[in-house]
């Protein structure tokens, strides 16, 4: 894909996911395959800059790649010219739009309408995986991977020191599970683990988890906790609080949870 184009974006950025404007499915392309020009996609999404939307894109063919899913297959690369400039664009197929959308910012109004719109056309993540629940853990759990790092930022202005992290991430297990990380992993059989116990965890452990380190990181905020003991007080009570909600919900004990 070797060909460079031209691109106008006059009329696209009247595209929205709703009712009540022209339809994504009238601006795909067809050419052996149905796609979409992912610097056109951009500007339906609410973007101004194709840098900034292409750390959507490589998160989502990070995505597809740990889905073991053919990339090439999804995002085919070309050169066109956008906003005067060069770029490596991409045809993206229905799927990889849908996967642009889940990993693009959703603070934007037409990402969260983007979003909305491929939740509602379920075949789009059936038609690439057998489980739709493996694309959904995927995303989930890549969120957590960028909420574990600003609350480590969040911790050390509480007064976490480096050497100190590993025992406020434990309370917050040992809050959420009754025990702290290696007697999870020895529960669950997985004492054997090179890669982080969360890589394991179905789509509703990991969304759990990942509300305990939003909230951990508001609390800290909001009470404005200073030291490690309180930082770790602070972190184990969120996570017992994230536990009694799941039981009073659902009745299962976080650990007893599988993939």
């Amino acid at each position: 894909m070797n060909d460079q184009v031209e691109l106008d974006f006059r009329e696209t950025e009247v595209f929205h996911f709703d009712e009540n404007n022209v339809n994504f499915n009238d601006i795909s392309k067809e050419n052996g395959f149905t796609y979409w020009i992912a610097s056109q996609y951009m500007r339906m999404l609410g973007y101004e800059s194709y840098s900034g939307f292409k750390k959507a894109i490589n998160k989502a063919m990070t995505t597809c790649m740990t889905l073991e899913i053919n990339v090439m297959e999804s995002f085919q690369q070309f050169s066109s010219v956008v906003d005067g400039k060069k770029v490596n664009d991409y045809k993206l197929s229905r799927f990889a739009c849908y996967l642009v959308a889940m990993n693009a910012d959703n603070k934007k109004l037409r990402v969260a309408q983007a979003q909305a719109f491929f939740a509602a056309t379920a075949e789009t993540i059936r038609r690439y995986v057998d489980n739709s629940e493996d694309v959904e853990r995927v995303l989930i759990r890549d969120e957590l991977s960028s909420h574990e790092k600003t609350l480590s930022a969040a911790a050390q202005q509480a007064g976490v020191e480096n050497k100190g992290f590993a025992l406020f991430q434990n309370a917050g297990y040992r809050g959420m599970y009754n025990m702290d990380l290696n007697n999870l992993k020895k529960y669950k059989g997985m004492t054997q683990l090179k890669r982080p116990l969360l890589d394991f965890m179905g789509k509703d452990e990991l969304a759990a988890n990942l509300f305990r380190l939003t909230q951990t990181e508001l609390k800290l905020k909001i009470d404005n906790v200073q030291g490690q003991r309180n930082a770790e007080k602070t972190a184990e009570a969120v996570g017992k609080k994230v536990r009694k909600t799941m039981l009073e919900i659902s009745g299962v004990k976080p650990e007893d949870m599988t993939l």
